[in-house]
């Protein structure tokens, strides 16, 4: 095939086929079959051999069979976008329940989300298929994520862990011990004499923060429940932290001592509902101890129906306290979030900004909040505006 025919194949593929698309070009074979595949969700106006007609009605096998095709001609990373589109376009959400659908799809974070607010209607017999799904996703999720995670917060704690008898000469912190010995500094020599060092101490065995993630499970959060849940799953792991995870609708559940099973925690979330931010602040900080070691990361789109006031009160009492706040708007790959822009500048103006971070920043981020760098500062490096 030349180029120009191949120009040709692409653009019919593009758009749709018909007299519309003023190609005149036919397809045949694999061809034929990618693009019955595309017309079943973004329906064009004929097809290589005549009309067509997109969609996949309601009947299983035909879904089953679609599912199939897309695996055989596209790319995994392009499934999961068309799954997605099928799944919003074509409501195929209660085929999603019948297990051999669940077996046939091609798992991702957005198919654990619905997965995730069909629980409580979802039949026992495809129930374990949806664990196996959603416990694949998982995997992968920390496979890719908890190395880093781990290596970012062990190394921010040995930093952040100051001594004045280091052991070794690694453990200097050159910068903090030559600002520390300024005023020894020899002019006709061109030093400074360290009277005093500043280097890093080992890592301790004792919890040294406490870390409470508050996850909003509204429909509109739940890439960033399968990611939150994810990390704090990691960082439960890690015993130089307390962790705790709390999941809020209009009600606050506790999920903390699911941490150890990241199926049974993602599974205890509903998604969907109304929003009380400010009772489930209220009950994060009745877990938080020691407010100068403390963390209290909240995840939400800040569209609060509860007390607004209450809630932003609440805040500034937690960071006068010496609590470590920050706010993500969303914590996904899904690009700038949809947020409460009020209440955002609100929170901005007590000196807690709110941006949307992506799952890869996440660790350094937590490492910046470890050493209590400027968060501000980091997100306009790191992420999004919020």
């Amino acid at each position: 095939m030349n180029e120009a025919d191949e120009r040709l194949r692409r653009w019919r593929l593009v758009l749709g086929g018909g007299a519309a698309d003023g190609i005149g070009c036919g397809l045949d074979g694999a061809d034929a079959g990618m693009d019955a595949a595309l017309a079943a969700v973004y329906d064009g106006a004929g097809g290589a051999g005549g009309s067509r007609e997109g969609g996949l009605g309601a009947s299983a096998p035909r879904v089953a069979r679609w599912l199939g095709d897309i695996r055989t001609y596209f790319p995994s990373t392009v499934v999961q976008v068309m799954q997605k589109d099928a799944i919003e376009k074509l409501n195929l959400t209660r085929l999603l329940l019948e297990p051999e659908m669940l077996e046939a799809v091609e798992p991702d974070v957005h198919l654990v989300g619905t997965l995730l607010a069909l629980n409580k209607v979802m039949p026992d017999q495809a129930r374990e298929s949806a664990r196996a799904l959603v416990r694949k996703v998982v995997e992968e999720l920390e496979r890719r994520l908890a190395q880093k995670t781990r290596a970012a917060v062990t190394g921010a704690l040995d930093r952040s862990a100051r001594t004045h008898r280091p052991r070794r000469m690694a453990d200097i912190d050159w910068d903090r011990t030559i600002r520390a010995n300024l005023k020894n500094y020899l002019p006709e020599r061109n030093t400074v004499v360290p009277s005093r060092l500043v280097g890093y101490a080992r890592r301790q065995r004792s919890v040294q923060r406490e870390v409470v993630l508050c996850i909003d499970q509204s429909g509109s959060m739940a890439a960033s429940v399968v990611y939150s849940s994810v990390f704090g799953a990691v960082l439960a792991s890690m015993r130089s932290l307390k962790t705790s995870l709390v999941v809020f609708d209009t009600a606050v559940v506790d999920l903390t001592d699911r941490l150890h099973d990241r199926v049974e925690l993602l599974f205890g979330t509903q998604l969907g509902g109304g929003t009380d931010i400010n009772r489930a602040i209220a009950y994060s900080q009745g877990l938080i101890t020691r407010p100068t070691n403390s963390i209290f990361i909240l995840i939400s789109d800040l569209y609060e129906g509860g007390v607004r006031q209450e809630m932003l009160r609440r805040v500034a009492a937690m960071t006068q306290a010496g609590v470590q706040v920050i706010v993500l708007l969303a914590l996904s790959d899904e690009g700038a979030p949809f947020y409460d822009h009020e209440n955002a500048a609100a929170l901005a103006a007590m000196g807690v900004p709110a941006f949307a971070c992506t799952p890869d920043a996440f660790p350094d981020l937590m490492a910046a909040a470890i050493e209590r760098r400027d968060i501000a500062r980091w997100a306009e490096r790191h992420t999004q505006p919020g």
